[in-house]
């Protein structure tokens, strides 16, 4: 089986880039100036470096790791994401900032204080935390952001292992604590909202995790306790995003009346067994940072069998030098974790084939879409018998 193939951009990256940079700066109507844009650590911590309204997004991330003191060759290991900040204090994710994106003409566009730009780590495959770890910024990057991820639940703690990581904590021991916490399941996930999917049935409600090149799914089936399912992204043929906006019950089909908020959804076709495909279909609206998620974690998965590298040199402007403020800022050691909610469940996963469960066949989406709306999978190619 082959995997839908898509031609890459014809011409020149810079210059499309350079052109979508105009664009956005032109349509949102805002000047080139100095101006002082503030980045959140995963912990909440406030990072306000001063940068232009027309500086892209690496030349923002670039600021940040200035502002902090992490080396160039790290800057490539993390990266900026546009989140919204609930009532709780929690981020829901809306994007990563594209290299083309203007981050302060991002946020500020939206008009709303509940938008903010976040720094997190970049990469899926914990080996690279070694890289990392090797500096002392890029350490406490990591620490930060993994107490924070525990904390709120993404990181799922037995009370035994919580114990043994706030002792780690209290020593101040934060390799030994990453060392740990990179055992635990769902270590360096991404968490979406709560969502609905038709996996294991139609309209289920689930919570899916992108990490580790897979998504998980987890969800409450009538009658049982929580459970998971695991879907690897080198069983995925291929998946695309979808919108709609429907209509009313009992409404008219009428241009402009009656339509409700868009609908986005995620569907992709998985290896079930070695012979049987099937299409599974996530309803949110996170699906396109899903599907983002997905394809950084099969550029990832080629990267490294290419024996390619995910460290990034400082790109040097042409005819100038990134401003860099003088004064640097050290990442905040978080809290000790504190003792773990009673009312988080451990789960059970349902196979790691997915056997267990009776999956009920959906058919493929809608083929009304081009076949330019497909990602084409280069990491199934190579899926073998022994993957099943």
């Amino acid at each position: 089986m082959q995997a839908v193939r898509q031609d890459p951009l014809l011409g020149s990256s810079e210059t499309f880039n350079s052109f979508l940079r105009r664009a956005q700066q032109e349509t949102q109507q805002v000047p080139t100036e100095e101006v002082s844009l503030e980045v959140l650590l995963s912990n909440g911590q406030k990072v306000l470096v001063n940068v232009l309204t027309s500086d892209q997004t690496e030349d923002v991330l670039e600021a940040v790791a200035a502002k902090l003191d992490l080396p160039d060759d790290l800057i490539g290991y993390f990266s900026l994401f546009l989140v919204r900040e609930k009532e709780d204090g929690t981020f829901s994710f809306v994007r990563k900032l594209q290299e083309f994106e203007l981050p302060y003409v991002s946020v500020t566009s939206l008009r709303s204080q509940e938008y903010k730009i976040v720094l997190r780590k970049s990469y899926w495959d914990s080996a690279y935390d070694d890289d990392v770890m090797e500096n002392r910024v890029g350490l406490n990057l990591l620490y930060a952001q993994t107490v924070s991820d525990i904390e709120r639940g993404w990181i799922l703690v037995t009370k035994e292992q919580h114990r043994q990581l706030k002792s780690l904590q209290e020593k101040v021991s934060k390799k030994e604590f990453l060392r740990l916490a990179q055992t635990l399941r769902h270590y360096g996930y991404l968490r979406f909202d709560a969502c609905v999917a038709d996996f294991p049935e139609k309209d289920c409600p689930v919570v899916v995790s992108a990490g580790n090149s897979e998504l998980s799914l987890q969800l409450r089936l009538p009658g049982q306790q929580l459970r998971e399912g695991s879907f690897r992204v080198t069983r995925m043929r291929c998946w695309r995003v979808t919108s709609s906006v429907p209509l009313p019950s009992g409404s008219t089909s009428s241009p402009g009346r009656g339509r409700g908020e868009v609908r986005l959804e995620l569907a992709f076709e998985y290896l079930m067994s070695k012979d049987r495909l099937q299409w599974v279909t996530i309803t949110s609206p996170q699906a396109i940072m899903m599907s983002i998620c997905l394809q950084s974690m099969v550029d990832e998965l080629m990267v490294k069998k290419s024996g390619g590298s995910i460290r990034k040199m400082l790109r040097r402007r042409v005819g100038g030098t990134l401003r860099r403020s003088d004064s640097q800022q050290a990442v905040k050691s978080p809290p000790l974790l504190e003792s773990p909610d009673a009312s988080r469940e451990s789960m059970v996963k349902l196979s790691s084939k997915l056997s267990a469960v009776s999956l009920r066949g959906i058919g493929s989406p809608s083929t009304d879409a081009s076949a330019s709306d497909v990602h084409g999978n280069f990491a199934f190619e190579g899926i073998g018998d022994e993957d099943l």
